[in-house]
């Protein structure tokens, strides 16, 4: 019998199959998804926890694997600012040479050596190991070289050496100390018209991992059921809200997979609510959702209209979109539609209703906790792409509500761009409008600046940094 080839012996030991992680493999592949998809996380990576989970092999996927790879995954994301500038100290190439998915492996190794207690050695094996898998051998002793330099400082010593002194450059000295984009620090900063402490404590709120926020929908659930789960406590604000503390698996609660509840954050809660509670004069009985996709405001609108014997419109432009709306609306206590409708384009006729909605499309950059790849993946350009679909649909929906009624102008972004200057311009365009005061009608929170509009923040309120502007039609 002939004897079978072996591999070739490069250092004089025999060869080695790399050990396959599975925890580490599916951070690497949940990265790949939102380098190569323009995916977004916190949709690639629940499927991919649960295909793990559903793994019958010997090693069994479990929740300390679960909350491993989800931190590896959004840790990295969030970081990806400051690695980067760790990593390009460290090889001798331009950032843009290294392929992308070697990139995120160094990310990956980055994010264990700096910014979890995981052991140095441990780290670095273990990246190593996936390197082998992933990449191949070659590749991998790139990886290891560059991780064994990162390792020979902990994060505050990294950034004394690649952030610029805050007296030369405070903005780029913010952008890499906390790991967010030049063009977003300076927007942030001007949005909250002080100095460094609040932008500083700002950036940092963005850094750290959201709680899951709970909404129970009036008629249909009430706070009290989901305070029987473990782990849960009331919201800071919303009569509706409760807070996981823990984490926790909303599909695994009765009153989510059901639709009586939902995932929703407190400061979306609260713009439905200040809408819904606004003074009015005259009938109120017809309420419009403009942009209502993917459903959350609208079912928690719908619920509150139902209580007062109103009725929603929920219009949304996306079909794919809509189906979602109707999803959440499902079981609704009250009268309700879902149609699929450009808001810019109105089915409905001018002054048909009492109370109206625009929650617009924008950057996000309010969400930058939920969504850290949104930060490397927005350019200020996409402010003028924005800007005349929000501008444009405020005007529909000043057009589409009554003389007396309220419409709301909403928006996940506290950049000034897409908040006080487009209902600036508008109301210039549009007379016989006046704003409301919003701050009265989110009794109880705090720092809610000169008014009359309302801008929520991470880092002082615990949600989203969403924009509320209430506004009159008085002729």
């Amino acid at each position: 019998m002939s004897e079978q080839p072996r591999r070739p012996r490069t250092s004089g030991k025999p060869y080695r199959r790399p050990k396959k992680d599975p925890v580490r493999i599916l951070a690497f592949e949940a990265l790949r998804a939102v380098d190569e998809r323009d995916a977004y996380a916190n949709l690639v990576l629940p499927p991919l926890l649960r295909k793990a989970r559903e793994n019958e092999g010997p090693e069994k996927f479990d929740a300390r694997d679960a909350a491993l790879a989800t931190e590896l995954v959004y840790g990295t994301l969030r970081w990806q600012g400051t690695y980067d500038a760790v990593i390009a100290s460290c090889v001798d190439r331009p950032l843009g040479d290294v392929d992308p998915p070697v990139l995120d492996v160094l990310s990956l190794g980055a994010h264990q050596l700096l910014g979890t207690r995981i052991p140095t050695h441990a780290a670095v094996s273990a990246t190593v190991e996936l390197a082998r898998v992933v990449l191949g051998d070659g590749r991998a002793k790139f990886v290891n070289a560059v991780l064994r330099k990162i390792a020979q400082d902990d994060l505050d010593g990294w950034l004394e050496r690649v952030a610029p002194p805050y007296d030369k450059d405070p903005e780029d000295h913010l952008a890499v100390v906390h790991s967010h984009p030049r063009w977003v620090v300076s927007a942030l900063w001007d949005s909250l018209g002080g100095g460094r402490a609040g932008v500083e404590e700002l950036l940092r709120a963005d850094n750290e991992r959201p709680e899951v926020t709970l909404v129970a929908r009036p008629g249909r659930a009430t706070t009290g059921e989901l305070l029987d789960e473990d782990a849960a406590v009331p919201g800071r604000w919303s009569p509706y809200a409760v807070r996981l503390t823990e984490g926790g698996e909303p599909g695994a609660i009765e009153a989510v997979r059901d639709g009586r509840a939902g995932v929703q954050d407190e400061g979306s809660q609260l713009v439905a609510i200040a809408l819904a509670n606004a003074p009015l004069d005259g009938p109120d009985r017809r309420w419009l959702d403009g942009c209502a996709g993917p459903g959350g405001k609208a079912a928690l609108l719908g619920a509150l209209a139902a209580e007062r014997g109103a009725t929603l419109l929920a219009s949304e432009k996306q079909p794919h979109r809509a189906g979602l709306v109707a999803k959440a609306l499902e079981g609704n206590p009250g009268p309700y539609q879902v149609i699929t409708a450009d808001g810019t384009r109105p089915a409905w006729r001018p002054g048909s209703f009492d109370r109206v909605l625009v929650d617009v499309p924008c950057t996000g950059l309010g969400a930058l906790r939920r969504r850290p790849e949104a930060r490397w993946r927005r350019r200020p350009d996409d402010l003028e792409g924005f800007a005349p679909l929000q501008r444009g649909l405020l005007r529909t929906a000043l057009e589409s509500v009554r003389v007396g009624g309220i419409v709301g102008y909403a928006t996940c972004s506290p950049h000034l761009a897409e908040t006080r200057a487009v209902v600036a311009d508008v109301l210039k365009q549009v007379p016989d409008t006046d704003l409301v005061d919003a701050r009265p009608l989110l009794p109880g929170v705090p720092d809610l600046g000169d008014g009359p509009d309302v801008q929520l923040w991470p880092h002082l309120h615990g949600t989203d940094a969403m924009y509320l502007a209430l506004i009159r039609r008085t002729g």
